[in-house]
């Protein structure tokens, strides 16, 4: 099957089909990345102290880390269940789902007795909702790229999918600088209840997007494939049908985002607690602004890779944005442990505007072009989601244990970095231009 030009916007701009696609995505995309930029703070500053008091700071930090880790651990799940429901039942009942575990779980957290009260029920009760929080976050990007990479005119996906992947920093930026305003209180009343603020306040996204998101429409590059199957069909997995038929297509991709979530989650959550730590020592408001301020070159620089992306090819910008990353990795770990925030932020700064930039711009598209839309919400969320858990959400921890490991020196985290970077740069110079073009529809 073909796509059918009528099933897309035109050439000349977004259609009222793809705007409204165009802000449910970017919404719900935005409470993701808030939610989970909120919980990469609170690790860093509240988590260790509140729900595992008694424990020695570095063990505390790794523990609060762990269950940052938790929430990317159980994302595959999410990601294979939501995403066989909108390969199956459709893009609309999926993306529903996803936000409201999401945003029912981030309340939940800013609602937590804490261990002086409960006790051991306080970080139990914490990772209940962190697994809540990242089901229903295992498949909410791919099913915001799908949904706007459907709508799209094949020669802008590269530039209408980058507009949903700017969000994250978006995200990241909203969370980081609600901390920061509330880190300005005095210390007991932050650690008592201001630190609960930024995650209640994720309300009032949490019941915007639900209303955006109940007026979707189905796309029409779904009605179509929809249409197409025969009854065979009908009754395969997505899953099942998207390793028989695509194993390296979800290899590749895997491979190919593995630097851009290592970089994204080192500076987006293992940043904060290393410069706030004792080996730096830098004040949280410090630290809080380095990456507020560095986040927002993210937002700006994505949508220039997605342009790139539809003028270059988006695996020819993929490589750049790696190649960059392999690079960059020892100037960003010598910058956050310099103690300076000007240094931090101008180099938080560049890993998103530059690196972030390139491979976030060129992502959705190089994604949804690597498979046919019969499983293209399966595969999106099997190939981000199984690299979230194995790296996204690992990564800050794996970075602080290897600084722990060589007496906190930070060369060998800054390794592990490069080397995230340098095997996304092999996958995507394998993968030879499969993402820069659609898969071709089967017949």
């Amino acid at each position: 099957m073909t796509h059918q030009p009528s099933a897309h916007p035109d050439e000349s701009g977004a259609k009222p089909p793809l705007r409204k696609a165009l802000v449910a995505a970017i919404v719900g995309t935005v409470i993701e990345w808030y939610d989970y930029g909120l919980y990469g703070a609170a690790a860093g500053l509240v988590i260790g102290p509140l729900f595992f008091p008694g424990a020695i700071a570095s063990a505390a930090s790794l523990a609060a880390f762990a269950t940052f880790a938790v929430g990317f651990v159980i994302r595959p799940l999410g990601g294979v269940v939501i995403g066989h429901i909108g390969d199956r039942f459709g893009r609309k009942p999926a993306m529903l789902l996803s936000v409201i575990l999401m945003g029912a779980a981030t309340v939940c957290i800013g609602l937590l007795p804490t261990a002086v009260a409960i006790g051991v029920w306080a970080p139990l009760l914490l990772v209940v909702m962190r697994c809540l929080q990242g089901f229903g976050a295992g498949a909410e990007l791919a099913g915001a790229m799908t949904l706007v990479a459907e709508y799209a005119p094949q020669r802008r996906r590269g530039f209408y999918t980058s507009l949903v992947l700017a969000t994250p920093p978006a995200g990241i930026v909203l969370a980081t600088l609600a901390f920061f305003v509330f880190s300005r209180l005095p210390d007991d009343g932050f650690m008592s209840w201001g630190w609960r603020v930024p995650f209640l306040i994720s309300a009032v996204l949490f019941f915007v997007a639900v209303y955006i998101r109940k007026n979707l429409e189905e796309t029409p590059a779904y009605q179509a494939a929809v249409e197409s199957q025969d009854r065979r069909a009908k009754d395969k997995l997505p899953l099942a049908q998207l390793f028989r038929t695509n194993t390296s297509g979800v290899v590749l991709g895997f491979l190919s985002i593995t630097g851009h979530n290592a970089l994204n989650y080192i500076m987006a959550a293992f940043a904060l607690n290393f410069m706030t730590g004792p080996a730096v020592g830098m004040p949280a408001s410090d630290a809080l602004l380095a990456v507020t301020i560095g986040s927002v070159f993210g937002i700006l620089g994505s949508p220039f890779g997605g342009w790139a992306a539809d003028r270059f090819g988006a695996g020819r910008v993929m490589a750049f944005g790696a190649a960059a990353g392999v690079v960059f990795a020892f100037p960003l770990f010598a910058a956050l442990e310099s103690g300076s925030t000007l240094l931090a932020t101008v180099a938080i700064a560049i890993g998103y505007g530059l690196v972030i930039g390139a491979t976030s711009g060129s992502q959705g598209a190089f994604l949804t072009n690597l498979f046919p839309t019969a499983s293209r919400f399966t595969g999106v969320a099997v190939t981000r989601e199984l690299n979230g858990a194995l790296v996204a959400g690992l990564s800050p921890l794996i970075a602080l244990a290897l600084i722990e490991a060589v007496g906190g020196q930070t060369w060998l985290a800054a390794t592990y970095l490069s080397a995230c970077c340098l095997l996304s740069l092999i996958a995507v110079l394998v993968a030879r231009g499969r993402g820069s073009s659609a898969v071709a529809e089967p017949a």
